[in-house]
């Protein structure tokens, strides 16, 4: 059953029951899942935007950059707020950037600047950033299918799509709607702590399709803390044009098994699943509950639906290959994994997928790793990250908007906070912590307002100043624009209707004015 509601948000307990429909009842009244979702948003007075993004891609800075040295510089504070790292007026007349992102500052214009997140929970909290959960604790990020997540934004897309697909009796595409790259979250260094991404009680079968990639790392960069012994060849500082992504073997066609193979296989099952419905065995191994995500689709079915799809198309294949760019092109993006993930995720949005997720991860060693520079931080953001990040971001702007793919895209650059706004001078290249009382991100496309800021934060850069943004408020403005009602509820395991953007709010002043 599909709990699916457009009303007033409260969280579990306190949900009201009034208006619940299921697609059972839906379907006994000609009524589907699309017609519902439109009406939902009727109900919701979707207003504008709602439904402009065709696509949304999610870029996710793991470990936090600090919002001093990106999008919130405080060229007027004291030298240990300040930093050493200086500020440059963008093409928006008053909006300055990091010195270090030249040519982001130069598509300002197409981007919204949020100078004023806030949460209460500065850990690594990426299950908290990118889900509805309410509250958090830092034992979750370590478990990533503990009963409590909530299940990933990616995942709630790719899971009301198949219920409208089911509805409407739609083909199953040949592009998975919910992939990430380029690999697993945090799986390339030496603790595994990669909860988040994850469709938690939606069922495994709605996870993200995840790459891998081949490609060497060719620098060393900038060791992460001052106890670290090991060099690594980070492929995020750089890599070879031979690189490639490429999904995992399972979703890949054997040599050895023809295509008609398949099909033949292929109708078995079907002549079997009609049977079974036939003698109406619903208690079967195959439709058990023990097989189902909620809304009564076995995880089963849904895996034998992608995994087909993938095994007998080139298509996801083809949008993955990169090799197919001019050499020009993915050298604008920046030959580092960063960069080619970008252009990667521009691919697959191209292609048909509707959610792409780029993780800018750790790699080798996981403490301190990626974007979270409680040490060496000033060299590990000159040579290293505001550089990757500067080829890499405006140019999968541009390239969106030259398509004539941006007014469709919705590009959301987040992480789980920011960072604290007195420089520690103790370690090594000096250090910024972890804070989320007030930080930066950046939204741009598929009906975002171009060349606005939103939000400031006071003259330290360490509290919100005016306008205070929550990351669930994000999530409810990207559902919003995604066509879908943000205030839709989905049953947890315990039947419990949990809003999908948990206690966010649709933001009006994050959207394009037409």
């Amino acid at each position: 059953m599909i709990n699916l509601l457009g009303s007033p948000r409260r969280l579990c307990d306190g949900v009201s029951r009034r208006e619940f429909l299921t697609l059972g009842s839906l379907g006994a009244l000609g009524f589907g899942l699309s017609d519902h979702l439109a009406h939902a948003a009727e109900r919701s007075g979707a207003g504008r935007g709602f439904g402009q993004a065709k696509a949304c891609i999610l870029i996710f800075l793991y470990g936090s950059p600090p919002q001093h040295e990106t999008f919130d510089p405080k060229p007027d504070a004291v030298a240990e707020v300040r930093g050493e790292i200086g500020s440059i007026p963008s093409v928006v007349p008053g909006l300055r950037v990091c010195e270090l992102l030249p040519r982001t500052a130069q598509i300002m214009n197409e981007v919204t600047v949020v100078r004023s997140m806030t949460h209460r929970y500065p850990e690594h909290g990426v299950a908290y950033a990118v889900s509805g959960m309410p509250t958090y604790t830092p034992e979750l990020e370590t478990r990533p299918r503990d009963a409590r997540h909530w299940p990933y934004i990616g995942s709630v897309v790719d899971y009301l799509a198949q219920r409208q697909s089911d509805s409407s009796r739609r083909s199953v595409s040949a592009m998975p709607r919910n992939i990430a790259l380029p690999w697993m979250l945090n799986s390339k260094t030496d603790i595994l702590v990669n909860a988040g991404p994850f469709a938690a009680f939606l069922g495994q079968a709605y996870d993200p399709l995840w790459t891998d990639f081949t490609g060497p790392g060719t620098q060393i960069v900038p060791h992460y803390t001052d106890s670290q012994t090991r060099d690594f060849h980070d492929p995020f500082g750089g890599t070879l044009p031979n690189g490639r992504f490429i999904l995992s073997t399972e979703s890949r066609l054997r040599d050895d098994i023809p295509v008609e193979r398949l099909n033949v296989r292929q109708a078995l099952l079907q002549q079997f699943e009609q049977a079974q419905r036939r003698l109406g065995s619903e208690g079967s191994a195959l439709s058990s509950p023990s097989g189902r995500g909620v809304g009564g689709e076995g995880i089963f079915d849904h895996h034998r639906q992608r995994a087909y799809s993938l095994l007998t198309s080139n298509a996801v294949h083809h949008a993955l290959d990169i090799a197919r760019e001019p050499l020009a092109l993915r050298e604008r993006y920046g030959m580092t994994l960063f960069g080619q993930s970008c252009l990667a995720a521009r691919r697959l949005v191209e292609a048909g997928t509707k959610f792409v997720t780029v993780f800018w991860d750790g790699y080798g060693q996981f403490g301190n790793c990626a974007w979270d520079t409680h040490n060496n931080h000033f060299p590990r953001l000159k040579e290293y990250l505001l550089p990757g990040f500067d080829l890499a971001y405006p140019t999968l702007i541009e390239d969106l908007r030259q398509r004539g793919l941006l007014d469709e895209t919705l590009v959301l650059c987040l992480s789980e906070h920011g960072r604290t706004p007195q420089i520690d001078s103790r370690p090594r290249g000096a250090g910024r912590h972890h804070w989320s009382r007030v930080y930066s991100t950046v939204l741009a496309g598929g009906g975002i307002a171009r060349g606005r800021v939103v939000g400031s934060s006071d003259s330290q850069g360490g509290d919100v100043r005016d306008t205070p943004i929550s990351p669930k408020d994000i999530l409810a403005t990207a559902f919003h624009l995604l066509g879908i009602d943000p205030h839709t509820l989905v049953p947890n395991a315990q039947g419990q209707p949990l809003p999908i953007a948990g206690d966010g709010e649709l933001r009006s002043e994050l959207l394009s004015a037409s």
